[in-house]
């Protein structure tokens, strides 16, 4: 039995490279040439985006999402920046009002997370309050660990999800 197959192994050996390279003939289906009508291309769109009212993060155009340290709704000293920048958008711009939505990154249970998120946008809004911006034109929301950004499982991920967003409500 086995003389057998090795005697029909060159022989389909041979037919196999005869059946594969008449597959490579190069014949181009008539459907898929190109012709002259462009119409099928549709219209032509320009490669600059327009924008969009987000800057980083969910916040709004104008202003900057302020980052947390881990476990911790305390505004921390290299974000002081970021929430003026807000407060002097919000004072320029009177007739807005926003919603600071507290973030979390991930880990921990769902409910320790919607507090802590809580946490952090009151945190944030009583920080604008400081500034010198009124308390009417501010909400917030906690979304825990609900509307992550980044789905990493390491510190830069969980890092971009402790935050506080600014978004425009009017």
């Amino acid at each position: 039995m086995l003389s057998r197959i090795q005697a029909l192994l060159p022989a389909l050996l041979i037919l196999s490279l005869v059946m594969f390279s008449g597959c490579a003939k190069k014949e181009t289906d008539k459907a898929m040439k190109p012709g002259a009508d462009k119409s099928a291309m549709g219209k032509e769109e320009p490669l600059e985006s327009k924008p969009i009212g987000i800057s980083e993060g969910r916040t709004s155009d104008g202003m900057l999402p302020v980052y947390f340290n881990f476990d911790s709704s305390d505004i921390r000293e290299d974000q002081v920046s970021r929430i003026t920048v807000n407060a002097d958008f919000l004072k320029k711009n009177s007739a807005l009002d926003i919603r600071i939505e507290g973030n979390c990154d991930p880990r921990g249970t769902k409910e320790y997370n919607m507090a802590l998120g809580e946490r952090r946008a009151l945190s944030a809004k009583k920080y604008l309050e400081n500034l010198g911006v009124s308390e009417a034109r501010l909400s917030t929301i906690s979304y825990g660990k609900e509307r992550i950004l980044l789905h990493g499982q390491d510190e830069l991920s969980w890092a971009q999800n402790r935050r506080a967003d600014f978004v425009i409500v009017k």
